[in-house]
C-alpha cells in the first residue's frame, strides 16, 4: 500500500492506517478495513504531532510490540487531543465557513467514492472519479465478509494498483480545469488522501473538504431545518391557475426586494398526478441538497444587501422569498416536515384566482403542448406513442378519485390523444373537456387544503392585480411586516 503511488518514504496518512489497522485485528475488532479505508481520526489527533507519528512508524519493528505501541498511540492521541481542545471550535467554525462558499459559490467538486454512493446523494457542483468501482468496491465486500479485514485489505491494494496511472491522469485533469475546487470522500478519510498524494506525485496539491461528504450534507440538512424561519411568502391557487408562471415573475432582476425559490423546478415534477416530466426526478438526497443550496445563495444575497445599506446608511424593506403553495409530496419526492409544517402553520400568502377557462388553457399548454417537444426530443418516432402511455397511465392513478366519471374523462383523453398524434402534433383542442373535468377533482383536493392553512392571507387576485400590489407601497410593506412577524 505504501508504494501504491511510487513513493520511497510512505505519507503519513498510510503508516496511521496501518497503526489502527493491526491494533484493530488486536484488539478484535469486526470492521477493521472499513475503518483503515474511511478513516478520520488519524488526520485529527496524529497528523500533526511527532509523538503520534512516532508511534505510527514503529509498527514496522514487530507486532510481538503492538501492546506497546498501543499504549504510546494512547498517550499520543490524549497529548494531541487536549492540544486540539482549544482550537476545535476556530476549526469547526472555519470548516463550516469553507462549505458555506463551496456550496454559494458552485466551486467545484471531485468525489472518489464509489460510483453507487455518488447516484445515491450528490452534489449538484460535483463530478464522480472514484477510486474503486462498484465491481471492485463489491468484490472488497465480499473479501471483508468471508476472509476478514486483511485480506479485504490487501484486495483492495490489488484492485487500485492496476488502475494508478488512469485514476491519478483523471483526477489531475479535473484539478487543473478546476484550480479552485475542492476533493472528498465520504468522511474525509482514506480514498480522498490517496487520491490526494496521487495527483500530489504529478505536482498538483489540491485541497480536501475536512469531513467529506458527510460533513457537507449534515451542513446542508442543518440548512434545511433553518428554512422555516425565512422571510417566505406563499403563492396559492387552484391547479392549473398559472402559480409557477407567476413565481418566476418575483426575481431580483425584475424587483429589488423579491427572490422565488421554485420547488417544482427542483423535484423536476408539477405536484400533480400528470406532473412529471420526461426525465426522471432527482434522488431524495439530491432534491434536499438542491434545495438547500438554493437558500443558502438566497440568504448570502440578503446579507450583501444587509451590509451594503449598512455601508450607505440607507433602510429598504427586507427581501421577500416566494414559494408556490405545495403539498407534503412533490412526485415521489417529499418536503422536509419542518418546512412543510411552516407552510401550513404560519406562511403568509398570496392566493392566485383564475376563471376556470383560463386554467384549462393553461393546463393544456403547460400539460400538452409546452410538453410534447420534450418527448419528442428524447423517444423521436415514438415521441406519440410514449405520450400516450404516460398520460394514460398518469389517468390511471387517479381512477379512484374520480371513479364515478372515469369511463367517461378516459374515452376524452383517447380521442385528445387521437387527434392530437393525427394532427402532427398541433391540433391540442380535444385535452379542453376531460382537463375541466379533472380541475374540478383537484378543486376538492385544493379546497380542504386550504381550510389547514392558518397563515395569514396577505392578498386575492389574478396575477396581473397581485404583481401590480407586490409594487404598490401598500404591497411591500404588508409583505415585510408578514414575514418579520
Amino acid at each position: 500500500m505504501m508504494r501504491l503511488f511510487g513513493s520511497s518514504t510512505a505519507p503519513a496518512l498510510f503508516r496511521h492506517a496501518a497503526t489502527f489497522f493491526f491494533l484493530s485485528i488486536r484488539h478484535g475488532k469486526n470492521n477493521a478495513f472499513a475503518f483503515v479505508l474511511e478513516n478520520r481520526s488519524p488526520s485529527r489527533h496524529f497528523q500533526n504531532h511527532a509523538g503520534a507519528r512516532g508511534a505510527a512508524a514503529s509498527i514496522s519493528s514487530t507486532k510481538d510490540n503492538v501492546d506497546s505501541i498501543s499504549a504510546q498511540a494512547a498517550a499520543a492521541a490524549a497529548a494531541a487531543a487536549a492540544t486540539d481542545e482549544v482550537s476545535q471550535n476556530d476549526n469547526d467554525n472555519n470548516n463550516e465557513s469553507i462549505i458555506r462558499q463551496i456550496f454559494t459559490n458552485d466551486i467545484p467538486l471531485l468525489d472518489v467514492r464509489a460510483e453507487v454512493e455518488f447516484v445515491k446523494g450528490a452534489f449538484p457542483n460535483s463530478v464522480n472519479i472514484p477510486i474503486l468501482n462498484d465491481e471492485q468496491r463489491h468484490l472488497v465486500g465480499t473479501c471483508y465478509k468471508e476472509k476478514g479485514p486483511e485480506a479485504a485489505f490487501e484486495l483492495g491494494v490489488q484492485l487500485v494498483t492496476p488502475v494508478k496511472e488512469e485514476r491519478v491522469k483523471a483526477w489531475k485533469e479535473f484539478a487543473e480545469a478546476n484550480p479552485t475546487g475542492y476533493m472528498y470522500c465520504f468522511r474525509g478519510g482514506s480514498r480522498s488522501h490517496i487520491a490526494q498524494a496521487g495527483i500530489k506525485e504529478v505536482g498538483i496539491n489540491y485541497p480536501l473538504v475536512a469531513g467529506g461528504y458527510k460533513e457537507m450534507r449534515q451542513f446542508l440538512i442543518d440548512e434545511l431545518e433553518k428554512i422555516q424561519n425565512l422571510p417566505i411568502v406563499m403563492i396559492g391557487g387552484r391547479t392549473g391557475s398559472g402559480k409557477t408562471r407567476l413565481l418566476k415573475h418575483f426575481t431580483s432582476s425584475e424587483y429589488e426586494h423579491y427572490e422565488h425559490v421554485d420547488l417544482e423546478g427542483l423535484a423536476n415534477h408539477r405536484g400533480s398526478a400528470f406532473g412529471g416530466f420526461v426525465h426522471p426526478q432527482p434522488t431524495a438526497i439530491n432534491f434536499e441538497n438542491a434545495l438547500a443550496i438554493d437558500f443558502l445563495k438566497l440568504q448570502q444575497r440578503r446579507q450583501q444587501q444587509q451590509q451594503q445599506q449598512s455601508s450607505l446608511k440607507t433602510t429598504h424593506p427586507p427581501t421577500t422569498i416566494f414559494i408556490e403553495e405545495e403539498g407534503r409530496r412533490i412526485g415521489k419526492l417529499v418536503l422536509p416536515l419542518s418546512m412543510y409544517s411552516a407552510m401550513v402553520d404560519h406562511y403568509p400568502a398570496v392566493e392566485l384566482e383564475t376563471p376556470m377557462e383560463d386554467r384549462v388553457q393553461i393546463c393544456v399548454e403547460d400539460y400538452v403542448t409546452d410538453e410534447f417537444p420534450l418527448f419528442e426530443a428524447a423517444y423521436g418516432d415514438l415521441a406519440h406513442e410514449k405520450f400516450r402511455q404516460e398520460r394514460l397511465e398518469s389517468l390511471r392513478r387517479i381512477k379512484n378519485k374520480v371513479a364515478h366519471n372515469y369511463d367517461v374523462i378516459h374515452k376524452q383523453v383517447c380521442e385528445a390523444l387521437d387527434l392530437f398524434q393525427e394532427s402532427g402534433g398541433i391540433d391540442a383542442s380535444g385535452f379542453c373537456k376531460p382537463t375541466e373535468a379533472m380541475l374540478q377533482y383537484y378543486d376538492k383536493f385544493y379546497d380542504y387544503q386550504m381550510d389547514q392553512r392558518k397563515g395569514e392571507v396577505l392578498f386575492r387576485g389574478d396575477s396581473q392585480a397581485i404583481i401590480e400590489w407586490a409594487k404598490s407601497e401598500d404591497g411591500r410593506q404588508k409583505l415585510a411586516l408578514a414575514t418579520l412577524s
